[in-house]
């Protein structure tokens, strides 16, 4: 997958921005505030309808403007005539959005996910080591999702299950555990199931993970472990009905596929405790890329990559490193940074890449540095 086609209307402070990427490197330069960030930002919003930097919609719209626009030309090498998929997406400051898909309204912002797959290296990014296991599961869940074609409405069903058992936890005492007892056997029937599908891919991910650590030059040993939400081997259903007293009185479930999480150990450390700014960066990356690699094994779809600031906390071998490794990937890359020099030598030299200029909301395109 890769975007032929690129326009923002009144997001942030880009009034009015066409782009034409390449399908391989692009690059974005500019001062800061100048609107590089913002391009990524709307590459995201229109792969997963929501930004990675604002969650309330008016911070995002040009505060001279009632709403934005984004729209873009997909190409899906995938399709059977390799087609050209026109997506767009807008929103006002209700909140009230709009997403369309090949001309037709889009159920659900995960019908962009499927078509759009993308990732995002930024500041943010150190959330997987340092922030919590919601987090952790998102990235767990992304790529699940883009691998397991059953596992989405089974997720759905979960949470489903989940909130009314919660509801009933919270509110419904007065019916006793006849009722809970229904949910009980609901979330537990889909946890089982989640689980399944998460420990598959975890199975999956560990040899991606541990082969792109090494492609960029780190030499410590990075565990990966699987934590599904309720203790190993026991049955979700009797732990549910176990910790019933306990989960009468705290309003909600305490155990469940709600409470996975993905462990990253540095000799049985947590690797947030035991490594450097810059080593955390590149187990970071790793996770990224690792993502991106099985899932084109497995699918043969493409993630695009979203890297905001790419010298920031890589010295410039560790930035060759990671940039050889995108190479490698022959996916679509769009990467910022202040100075062009920092990004332009990081790449090889027969690498076809373009380069825009932003300043001030406006863009300027150079074909080749």
């Amino acid at each position: 997958m890769s975007l032929r086609r690129l326009d923002i209307a009144n997001f942030r402070n880009l009034n009015s921005v066409r782009l034409q990427p390449a399908p391989g490197v692009n690059l974005i330069i500019g001062e800061n505030g100048a609107g590089k960030t913002s391009i990524l930002e709307a590459i995201s919003v229109l792969s997963t309808g929501r930004s990675f930097r604002a969650s309330r919609t008016p911070a995002i719209i040009n505060f001279e403007e009632d709403a934005y626009t984004l729209f873009a030309e997909v190409f899906n090498a995938l399709a059977e005539h390799q087609q050209i998929v026109p997506v767009g997406i807008s929103r006002n400051r209700q909140s009230e959005q709009q997403i369309r898909i090949a001309g037709q309204q889009a159920r659900s912002a995960s019908q962009l996910a499927e078509l759009l797959p993308v990732q995002t290296i930024n500041s943010e990014s150190f959330q997987l080591l340092e922030g919590s296991p919601k987090v952790r599961r998102q990235y767990v869940d992304w790529g699940v999702f883009h691998v397991e074609h059953g596992f989405f409405p089974v997720w759905q069903a979960g949470q489903k299950a989940l909130k009314q058992r919660n509801k009933l936890l919270k509110y419904g005492k007065i019916q006793g555990s006849a009722q809970l007892d229904i949910w009980d056997e609901s979330l537990a029937g889909y946890a089982e199931q989640i689980d399944q599908y998460r420990s598959r891919y975890i199975e999956l991910l560990k040899p991606e993970f541990e082969a792109t650590l090494s492609e960029l030059s780190f030499s410590d040993q990075v565990s990966l472990s699987y934590y599904r939400g309720w203790e190993r081997g026991s049955d979700c259903l009797d732990v549910l009905r176990q910790n019933r007293e306990k989960d009468w009185a705290l309003g909600f479930t305490q155990s469940g596929p709600h409470r996975a999480d993905l462990k990253i150990r540095v000799n049985k450390l947590p690797a947030v405790d035991v490594l450097s700014r810059g080593q955390q960066k590149l187990v970071v990356c790793a996770l990224l890329l690792a993502q991106g690699r099985l899932m084109q094994k497995v699918t043969g779809k493409q993630s695009i990559y979203l890297v905001d600031d790419l010298p920031a906390e890589l010295d410039s071998e560790h930035r060759i490193y990671l940039c050889r490794v995108l190479e490698e990937m022959q996916c679509q890359v769009f990467i910022t940074s202040v100075e062009a020099d920092a990004l332009i030598d990081s790449w090889s030299a027969s690498t076809p890449m373009n380069v825009f200029h932003v300043k001030h909301g406006q863009l300027e395109h150079t074909r080749n540095p």
